[in-house]
């Protein structure tokens, strides 16, 4: 009697499968066991998923829904708001792997799993609330079926379909996405088989079903006045920050050691320099360097020109872990891989012992780079204690969108119902941020406000904007050791907000008598 067998899995997928597993567990109990709270932008991303959209002021949907997917399952606590970032980086290593296997092999495949999983990049990105891991995994989905597509399959077009899909949904997380629009460009116009891959089917398929996806969150900006695309424009922008800036370049570009690892990025830089010596690159190496080197190069001449922060170019990741790996193995560099993997092991290890311990962080001297995740419940502790000594309020106003969500975030059990509403003081003449536009403070709730001015940050501005103000009161939370948290509390009555200058939005300086 014959059997049916069961189809085996491969030994390096099933060492993938452990590899990523692994990992995530590790991310896991860190996650589950540290004492440190919401930052206060991870805050922002669980109100909006209170609310469900297909946009939001300053970020498409994607991180709102994974949340609202999560805590509906494990509820509000900082955990479940955090467990899609791990789920994503877990699925993007994994996906790292099989294209790494399908370009190179199966030992490039685990190498560069290897790499992107231990970057120090990702295992902060894994452990955060944030549009990083999701731009990531859907990203190497897109990058994935690129290099599917290349080989010529039977099924062109529906592979050409699901790269636009995962493509949609990679710009529905970050419109950072767009790298991959300026890697494949780059890509076309380098080699004869990409564009050859690109029948008029597979181009429309593509197209057609990245439209499908990405229609909503287009629809939701044309009604909002395209608010997301202007903060991400605005995130950019040249505005208070010194131009033309070497330091700021340099700075830009050590902080990807830090991000990318310093073995990694040595070795990416240096197989940049041999191919352009040689003039001469495989087609997996060509297909991953119009991928990894756009973000790069775009952020450090964005960071020469104004200003980047480290992670913006975090879209060349993926294919830059998978390249290093490629070189690594073909230069038959093993003590170099084996270093690197040991470096990044430790640094992940030290990170996941920080994140569960902090005081690990801060006897290393560390400390200032964990005060915006601690003491944000016991600051709101204090603003609502005192609003409960204050009869009478209208609201409850903050002049700091850090605090606003904080507090929206720490104070959900105790706002609401016949709570004073939480709104934001407004500095200019217009919003300019996500809690001004939802939640500004009014004269309609602005008869009787407990106001609440970020460490002392204008609050004399605050109180001129008053009838009358007084019982200032100033509350202090201990952050660690060496750090603490000021707020300055008044009652201010008869909310009416003086004129803004036309010119600077700011608020005018009183009249003398």
């Amino acid at each position: 009697m014959l059997q049916s067998r069961r189809p085996q899995t491969a030994p390096d997928v099933r060492a993938a499968i452990l590899l990523t597993t692994g990992l995530a567990l590790a991310r896991l109990m860190a996650m589950f066991r540290t004492p440190l709270e919401l930052y206060p932008d991870e805050a922002q991303y669980w109100l909006w998923s209170r609310t469900l959209d297909f946009g939001y002021y300053s970020k498409p949907p994607m991180i709102a829904w994974a949340i609202w997917a999560t805590t509906a399952l494990g509820g509000d606590a900082e955990p479940w708001v955090r467990l899609s970032a791990n789920l994503f980086q877990a699925g993007a290593t994994f996906v790292v792997f099989l294209i790494g296997r399908r370009l190179y092999g199966a030992a490039t495949g685990l190498a560069a799993a290897a790499l992107y999983g231990l970057m120090p990049g990702v295992q902060l990105s894994a452990l955060v609330a944030a549009t990083d891991a999701p731009l990531l995994f859907f990203l190497s989905l897109t990058i994935l079926a690129y290099v599917r597509l290349q080989e010529a399959p039977s099924r062109r077009a529906l592979v050409a379909a699901g790269l636009g899909a995962a493509l949609g949904l990679a710009f529905l997380s970050k419109y950072a996405a767009v790298y991959f629009l300026i890697g494949l460009a780059i890509h076309l116009a380098a080699s004869k088989s990409a564009r050859a891959a690109w029948t008029p089917p597979a181009a429309v398929a593509a197209v057609a079903a990245f439209a499908v996806v990405i229609a909503p969150n287009l629809a939701w900006n044309l009604t909002h006045g395209f608010a997301t695309v202007q903060h991400t424009a605005q995130n950019a922008a040249w505005n208070g920050v010194q131009l033309f800036n070497l330091q700021a370049a340099g700075e830009f570009i050590g902080s990807q050691f830090g991000v990318f690892g310093p073995i990694p990025m040595g070795v990416l830089i240096t197989g940049v320099a041999l191919a352009v010596l040689r003039r001469k690159l495989a087609p997996g190496d060509l297909t991953l360097l119009c991928f990894a080197l756009p973000p790069l190069v775009i952020v450090t001449a964005q960071a020469f020109i104004s200003r980047a922060n480290a992670n913006w170019s975090g879209a060349g990741y993926l294919a830059g872990a998978i390249l290093v790996a490629a070189w690594l193995i073909r230069w038959r560099a093993r003590g170099w891989l084996i270093g690197a993997l040991a470096l990044q092991g430790a640094v992940a290890a030290l990170f996941l012992a920080g994140v569960i311990l902090p005081r690990v962080a801060d006897e290393a001297g560390l400390s200032n780079g964990l005060k915006r995740a601690r003491g944000w419940a016991e600051t709101t502790e204090v603003i609502l204690d005192r609003a409960e000594r204050e009869p009478g309020l209208t609201a409850i106003a903050v002049n700091n969108r850090f605090l606003f969500y904080a507090v929206s975030y720490y104070g959900r059990d105790r706002l609401g119902g016949d709570a004073p509403p939480l709104a934001s003081w407004l500095l200019m003449h217009g919003p300019r941020n996500q809690a001004e536009t939802a939640a500004p403070l009014t004269p309609a709730i602005g008869r009787r406000v407990l106001m609440v001015s970020f460490e002392g940050w204008r609050r004399a501005e605050m109180q001129a904007d008053f009838a009358q103000a007084h019982d200032l009161e100033i509350g202090s939370v201990w952050l660690d050791p060496r750090h603490r948290r000021k707020v300055e509390m008044f009652v201010g009555q008869g909310f009416s907000p003086r004129p803004r200058d036309a010119v600077s939005g700011l608020p005018r300086p009183p009249r003398s008598p």
